[in-house]
């Protein structure tokens, strides 16, 4: 049929229909479901919720200093509340803008590098902006890619340098402590895997990686240190960076699975595979310009492309070696607290393992999904049990491999001399 063949009825009716269509399309528009601030420490962060992705923009103005985040194709109902100030954060404004755009502004005590992250749907968790309002003024950027972050597409973008750590002690050139870098998965906005009884990893984990830090600084000669010491969210190469800040000798990432399985129980350690470290050196190489100095003072800056390569390789290496023979102790550690999923060490591309200097395992403590792990995980006693196995195999590790300087090497040095010369008396 033809236009011309319309009636003026037929005419009417069909504006009432794209009408009808104009006005769907507007309720399917994006809505923010919350906006609130948080600090963690001197960090404060947005969240923005909202009912699904939102193109958006994020860019900062000076005198004074603002941050402004634009959502296109957004609505701010009456009934959520702009934020109050806090941090370094001194005042929220929201705008209406051309084309459905929701503009906020943050006034800012001070000139920031803001990057933003995109997280979920995740659960009962909704799809979520997250607005790191950094005041380190940063040059380095950093992404994060593991999807493990919230079971969809993450990409940070601005520049980011990460928060310093502080160690328990100054880290010297000799007779020093070996330093233990322990990573609790997830944290604040990302709550991790959910058991059936609503358990959240984030939180079992957290509580788990203090326990084994409390063990590690009982031992003569070992300090441990947290890349996060409460519920606040950190970025996957964050957590790697506060790591290398802090000097550590060895990185332990502690997580607590999950699978569609509900039967699935039982623990698992893994180490960075073959191909993660390809990734990562490609990375490494792209960026030597910035690139942190290796462990021995090997660094990537100004040298020759082939040459950097063999160095970064020659270090991966033997960091994945270093790896594996931590990882194994571990494992076999593990084994004595519970079942143990998988009975030999698995290699996977996880972000967080990819140091390419520091010897780096992520623990798998159990799977969450699994009622009755999750009701283990539950228990401080098992939680202490699981930080003691832990413990066990990295100080089965050290015992044997002490780098050197450190005060275990020259304990182990002594030990060795001493039945040496026990030996020829």
């Amino acid at each position: 049929m033809s236009y011309k063949e319309f009636s003026p009825f037929r005419v009417q009716l069909l504006g009432l229909a794209l009408g009808l269509v104009a006005v769907a399309g507007a309720a399917r528009a994006g809505e923010i479901r919350d906006l609130r601030l948080v600090t963690a420490e001197s960090s404060t962060q947005l969240v923005v919720e909202l009912s699904g992705p939102a193109a958006h923009k994020l860019f900062t103005l000076g005198n004074p200093n603002r941050v402004v985040l634009d959502l296109a194709g957004t609505t701010l109902p009456a009934r959520i509340a702009l934020p109050p100030a806090v941090g370094i954060v001194t005042g929220v404004r929201a705008g209406k803008q051309p084309n459905n755009t929701v503009r906020l502004v943050f006034d800012m005590s001070k000139s920031v590098r803001p990057r933003v992250l995109e997280s979920g749907p995740n659960g009962p968790y909704p799809f979520r902006l997250i607005v790191s309002l950094d005041g380190s003024g940063a040059t380095t950027a950093t992404t994060a890619t593991n999807a493990a972050v919230a079971a969809g597409a993450a990409v940070a973008t601005a520049p980011v340098v990460p928060h310093a750590i502080q160690p328990v002690h100054a880290p010297s050139e000799s007779g020093r402590d070996i330093v233990i870098a322990v990573d609790a998965g997830h944290g604040g906005v990302d709550p991790g895997a959910i058991g059936p009884s609503k358990t959240r990893e984030k939180d079992v984990v957290l509580q788990i990686a203090q326990a084994l830090v409390a063990k590690i600084n009982a031992e003569p000669g070992m300090r441990g240190v947290l890349t996060r010491d409460g519920d606040y969210f950190l970025e996957l190469r964050d957590r790697m960076l506060r790591a290398r800040r802090a000097k550590a000798d060895m990185f332990v990432s502690i997580h607590a699975d999950s699978i569609g399985n509900p039967s699935v129980s039982g623990s698992s350690v893994y180490v960075l595979s073959e191909r993660g470290a390809s990734s990562e050196a490609a990375r490494w190489l792209a960026e030597r310009e910035n690139a942190a100095d290796l462990k021995g003072g090997v660094s990537l800056e100004g040298r020759d492309k082939v040459l950097a390569n063999v160095l970064l390789d020659l270090s991966q290496s033997a960091s994945i070696s270093q790896s594996m023979a931590a990882a194994e102790q571990v494992l076999r550690s593990l084994d004595g607290v519970g079942e143990v999923r998988k009975p030999r060490v698995q290699q996977a591309g996880f972000v967080v393992l990819k140091s390419p200097d520091i010897p780096s395992l992520l623990v798998e403590t159990a799977y969450i999904s699994n009622k009755a792990d999750e009701s283990k995980l539950r228990q401080p006693a098992h939680r202490a049990r699981i930080a003691d196995a832990i413990f066990g195999g990295i100080q089965d590790y050290f015992n044997d491999n002490a780098p050197d300087g450190t005060r275990l090497a020259a304990a182990r040095r002594s030990r060795v001399a001493d039945a040496t010369s026990g030996g020829r008396l």
